[in-house]
């Protein structure tokens, strides 16, 4: 039932989050990331997800609550309708945390039938509603599976949103100036305006007559973050970058370098590395068409049902 997988979703999260820490804030909706200095070290953790948990035969009971026994094909079945995270989480490590949300469950229902809460009143209209809850579910998941996009609908749909799926993978010298956040660093001058671009300048002078613009960036970019990657920015999307930055290195080609691009950080010196095409997202792309499809299929299915709502009670505006 829909209402027994929320459950189990929202235990399930209760228990990681006393073992695992909160995750960094994330930035506000129109907030716009920029290229500032980053901590240079990155502690690596293991995902428990990642780790091989035993295989037992499908037709083996994995967990009986009273007369409720659980097969291990069935505890497969049951993680396979669970959202994609809860899903990666419960095929790891986090099994055994899963089977003890699932108990407690079992538990509780087996104590509500002793009690005899499931011959109430209310039971009937929510038992049924979870039920046609889990087969909308079904439905929709086997509406989606069967729309067959075709590649020019693909590419029709990712011209008319590519800056949605465009990415760049770049990198970047920053030279700082005055009135600039980047603190100065030990040892250098604060920098005019005028002398930044200058330097910055010089650096794609040297650039372009054939030196290696990962060395230039880890000695001369003011960046530390990514001067400790030899200038380094990986794969970003359309906005995630100040619109300066954005605007200029969406304009150039892999192994391009900018003229200096002036920020309020200073001047950026930025070289893009690879683009993301059309069939680097192509998967992403369907998924997206596909539910997008899968909407407008139920939209249609919505119409043709005989749906009448009560306009007082909802209060609902005349038409």
């Amino acid at each position: 039932m829909k209402c027994l997988h929320v459950l189990l979703c929202l235990g399930f999260a209760a228990c990681l989050s006393a073992q695992t820490p909160p995750p960094a804030p994330q930035p506000a909706p129109g907030q716009i990331k920029t290229p500032m200095p980053q901590p240079q070290v990155q502690l690596s953790v293991e995902n428990p997800a990642d780790r091989r948990m035993p295989v037992v035969p499908p037709d083996r009971v994995v967990l009986s609550v009273g007369d409720v026994k659980l097969t291990a094909a069935q505890f497969d079945q049951l993680t396979e309708s669970l959202p994609e995270q809860t899903r990666a989480m419960v095929r790891g490590t986090g099994r055994k945390q899963f089977g003890d949300n699932l108990v407690r469950i079992l538990v509780l229902a087996q104590e509500g039938k002793r009690r005899k809460l499931d011959q109430g009143p209310g039971y009937s209209l929510q038992a049924t509603l979870q039920a046609a809850s889990v087969l909308a579910g079904m439905t929709m998941q086997q509406i989606t599976k069967e729309i067959k996009v075709e590649d020019a609908d693909l590419r029709k749909f990712y011209a008319d949103h590519k800056t949605e799926f465009e990415q760049v993978s770049a990198r970047h010298i920053l030279i700082r100036m005055q009135g600039s956040p980047v603190p100065v660093k030990p040892g250098q001058n604060d920098l005019t305006p005028e002398a930044a671009l200058a330097k910055a300048q010089d650096l794609e002078s040297r650039i372009k007559a054939g030196e290696d613009f990962a060395k230039l960036a880890t000695a001369e970019s003011d960046d530390a973050g990514s001067a400790a990657k030899g200038g380094d920015l990986g794969f970003f999307r359309h906005g995630q970058m100040v619109p300066s930055f954005d605007e200029a290195a969406f304009k150039l080609a892999p192994g391009q370098v900018s003229e200096p691009v002036r920020s309020q950080f200073g001047y950026h010196i930025i070289k893009v590395e690879a683009v993301k095409t059309f069939d680097d997202v192509k998967a992403d792309l369907d998924k997206r068409v596909q539910a997008e499809l899968g909407q407008k299929a139920l939209v249609e299915l919505q119409k043709n049902a005989a749906v009448v709502y009560d306009t007082e009670f909802f209060n609902m505006a005349k038409q």
